[in-house]
């Protein structure tokens, strides 16, 4: 050949190394259904789906860090007051109702479709491995990773039954491919690895169903109050979207007791040991009363609904009088817990029927601060939790409590805006401590307010979280199976035994697993050993002990079938 035609050679195979553009290249169109085929291919890859979880993790952060509309409205309120810039974007980018956006919504969504056109093909393809048989030998097993060969005066037949037989002992699936035997083990590992993703799958369902059904209410009830299981009863309540009052569990229950107990000395002074509530519960409007105790972390279960004790206080029971001495009320007042030790504080609310000393209408409000252990010297704060001394200190306002303009308020605050102090005879607001049984008379004949007893108050949480048993057993498989995808190694065993050019039959062994591992000589090395032993080399010495296994890397399973 000339060098003339060498070099026209070798400018074309350089013009085609090139990777400049060329000027007449002309791409043809993909059209509809070839980009929907690109796209779909790109969404089900595991690498997109890494992607998608990695996001859908990245945009759960903002809900764990910013307030969110379904949990607190109070705390997202203050933010938007005291940033009304920044509240401002992040309402527009959703970030107060997150679990709830359109984007997250997306991620989610995609990530599910992504898993789903994973495991699907794998599925099958791994269906059609378990249906199938192990590969036959390569033809030279010497280039496997883990090797080993010895002459034996052996028939090849009996080499070949007999390492059928071990390698099935051995739990591999073996069978006879012309002159040697081919096994494989550790499909468990793929079976670990579609578990993982199937739970994966089953605990974003899970999810998804439990924030679209979900309910969640909170009553506070006083020992001897009663509980029906309907919206207008609880103090607040949250549910899914696709929630209706119709799935709410007919049930009601009456709190007859609560018992609480602490630890009197020690380091461990003032913990609870003890919290439980009796309550006495039925099953519909007709249903057979039945008493139940209901602890920490033991809620009653009633259908698909759980209720839970979640806290506890005092309910000093308060009487007020006009100042005719008539009785304009009568009730126990629950207070708020401020501390460990139950120092609580609260209002109390007389809205109707009292009248001052003139006869005009009032209404009449006392700021209430109780100390259940007091201690003189300790006039701010209880020493105990238990009722060992206690004291309530009343503070009272006469005048409009503003309830009637419509307008909602806390029954835990008290507006001052259009009421007045009572005071006592040196001019100060009057204020008193009183223990049960006390009264505090009002100036100028206003009346009176009585300290009668304590009761005590528990908080209970209705939930119903639907789907709560799939997630939980998702979240279960899927660590089995991530376990089992990490540690089961998949591995195949190839045994040959053919006569030699001098009659001797000659058997070689090879191991290939799909990763790197010391697992596979070793194994190899073990039943190389018990073969060797039910068919044992010729008499001369360098052939008397199998030659030890080599282990020269790892290969994947793919490349020991092609060679």
């Amino acid at each position: 050949m000339s060098k003339t035609t060498i070099d026209e050679d070798l400018g074309a195979a350089g013009s085609q190394l090139s990777t400049a553009p060329e000027e007449s290249l002309n791409m043809p169109a993909l059209g509809v259904i070839g980009w929907a085929r690109w796209f779909w291919r790109q969404l089900t890859s595991m690498r997109v789906a890494l992607l998608l979880l990695l996001l859908l993790s990245l945009g759960a952060i903002p809900g764990s860090l910013i307030p969110q509309s379904g949990t607190d409205e109070t705390k997202v309120a203050d933010f938007r007051n005291a940033n009304p810039t920044l509240g401002d974007v992040y309402d527009k980018l959703g970030l107060f109702h997150v679990y709830s956006s359109a984007w997250f919504s997306a991620i989610y969504l995609l990530l599910f479709v992504s898993l789903i056109g994973c495991i699907v093909p794998r599925t099958w393809q791994f269906v059609g491995q378990l249906r199938g048989r192990p590969p036959g030998a390569p033809k030279r097993l010497t280039r496997l990773p883990a090797y080993t060969t010895w002459r034996t005066e052996a028939e090849p037949e009996q080499v070949r039954e007999a390492a059928l037989a071990l390698l099935k002992k051995r739990r591999f699936r073996a069978h006879l491919a012309g002159d040697n035997v081919a096994a494989e083990k550790g499909y468990l590992r793929e079976v670990g690895n579609l578990a993982f993703h199937i739970a994966l799958i089953v605990m974003l369902i899970a999810f998804a169903w439990g924030q679209l059904f979900k309910m969640e209410g909170n009553k506070l009830i006083v020992e001897g109050d009663g509980f029906s299981n309907t919206l207008t009863q609880y103090d607040d309540f949250k549910s899914g979207t696709l929630f209706t009052q119709d799935e709410l569990d007919p049930f009601s229950f009456n709190l007859k007791d609560f018992q609480g107990s602490y630890e009197k000395t020690g380091p461990n002074r003032g913990t609870a040991r003890t919290f439980q509530a009796d309550l006495s519960y039925r099953l519909g409007a007709y249903g057979k009363a039945k008493r139940t105790v209901v602890k920490v972390n033991k809620p009653l279960e009633i259908g698909d609904s759980k209720v839970y004790l979640t806290a506890h206080g005092y309910a000093p029971v308060i009487t007020v009088r006009d100042g005719k001495g008539n009785v304009v009320y009568r009730d126990a007042v629950p207070l708020l817990p401020l501390d460990n030790n139950i120092t609580s504080s609260g209002v109390i609310k007389v809205m109707d029927g009292y009248r001052n000393a003139k006869g005009v209408r009032e209404q009449l409000g006392f700021e209430a601060f109780f100390l259940p252990t007091y201690t003189p010297g300790s006039e701010t704060a209880s020493t105990f939790p238990a009722l060992n001394n206690p004291v309530l200190n009343l503070a009272g306002y006469y005048g409009d409590l503003g309830v009637d303009a419509g307008i909602p308020q806390s029954v835990y605050q008290l507006d001052k805006s259009h009421l007045k102090e009572f005071k006592d005879a040196k001019g100060e607001q009057q204020r008193e401590n009183l223990k049960p049984g006390e009264t505090m008379k009002l100036p100028n004949g206003a009346g009176s307010i009585t300290y009668d007893k304590t009761v005590e108050w528990a908080n209970f949480q209705v939930t119903r979280q639907p789907a709560s048993d799939w997630a939980l057993t998702g979240s279960i498989v899927a660590i089995f199976g991530l376990a089992g995808s990490l540690f089961i190694s998949r591995r195949r065993v190839w045994v040959r035994a053919v006569k030699g050019a001098d009659g001797v039959t000659v058997v070689e062994m090879a191991g290939l697993g799909r990763s790197e591992s010391a697992k596979v000589p070793e194994e190899l090395g073990d039943l190389a050993g018990i073969l060797y032993d039910q068919a044992p080399g010729v008499s001369r010495e360098t052939e008397a002990e199998p030659d030890g296994v080599s282990d020269s890397g790892a290969a994947s399973v793919a490349e020991g079938a092609e060679n």
